[in-house]
């Protein structure tokens, strides 16, 4: 005797198809961790190591950016390998906004940026602001389940200011708070692990928690992108910023390969 009932995992599946957002797992943050530690190591490569400079860098980044944003807006479904560029885009924006409000256009001793504290502080600010007017217009804060342009263009404003605030953040607490970025890596993964416990333990708002683990896996990514690069005299890896954009565009490469198999392999079941 035969049925037609997918098993757990193809439902999972099929109903993230039918939708346009993914569903939060642990795949999800594993894929969201390496897409802002590559766009950490691809600005650090474009901006610094290819000498364009954090204005050169964020337009091209920038128009990256809205190219597939729209072209993710527009989409009917889930697409993971437009999905991740999407993650990716607001990564690499959100490094050259930091960078360029942090430290200004100049470099060394002609910074004159408004430093990494005040920074966190306006960028959280505006975040504030961003979850007001989604709040105040009736969109749904699901962030697996919402629906419809107004809701989206939301949730990709919030993403893109999330990652802009995680990396001034992480460099506040690397740089200003004389951490480093081993101190900062460690910091960091304990408050998500207290964010974990959380829920699973205790009866907080998941939709608070999503953007607080958001927020915090952007410069866990930093902290990451700096141990690959960084040379071993000082504690990092030395792979350089060449080396580690490649390594990490390989990982999410075959993790978004991965998520189109399995999207394949669930809608052929009911074919």
């Amino acid at each position: 005797m035969t049925t037609d009932t997918p098993a757990p995992a193809s439902r999972a599946a099929l109903v993230t198809a039918a939708r346009k957002l993914p569903e939060v797992t642990a795949v999800f943050w594993l894929l969201k961790t390496v897409a802002v530690t590559l766009g950490e190591t691809a600005g650090d490569l474009v901006g610094i190591t290819f000498g364009f400079g954090y204005a050169a860098t964020g337009v091209l980044f920038l128009a990256f950016f809205l190219v597939v944003v729209t072209a993710q807006i527009r989409a009917r479904h889930y697409r993971p390998a437009l999905y991740w560029s999407v993650i990716l885009g607001t990564s690499m924006v959100g490094t050259e906004i930091s960078d360029l409000l942090n430290r200004g256009l100049g470099h060394g001793s002609a910074q004159h940026g408004i430093g990494y504290a005040a920074g966190a502080l306006l960028l959280t600010g505006v975040l504030a602001a961003v979850f007001v007017i989604w709040w105040r217009t009736g969109q749904s804060l699901d962030v697996e389940n919402i629906t419809g342009r107004t809701g989206e263009s939301l949730y990709w404003t919030a993403i893109l200011i999330s990652n802009t605030l995680g990396t001034s953040s992480g460099d506040w607490l690397s740089d200003d708070t004389g951490l480093g970025f081993r101190g900062a890596f460690l910091v960091i993964a304990g408050m998500l692990l207290v964010l974990y416990i959380l829920y699973r333990t205790a009866a907080v708002s998941t939709t608070v928690l999503f953007w607080l683990a958001f927020i915090l896996t952007r410069p866990l990514g930093a902290a990451g992108g700096d141990s690959l690069t960084k040379p071993a005299t000082d504690g990092g890896l030395g792979w350089g910023t060449t080396g580690s954009s490649a390594a990490l565009c390989a990982v999410l490469l075959l993790l978004i390969a991965d998520q189109e198999r399995r999207l394949r392999a669930a809608r052929s079941v009911h074919q």
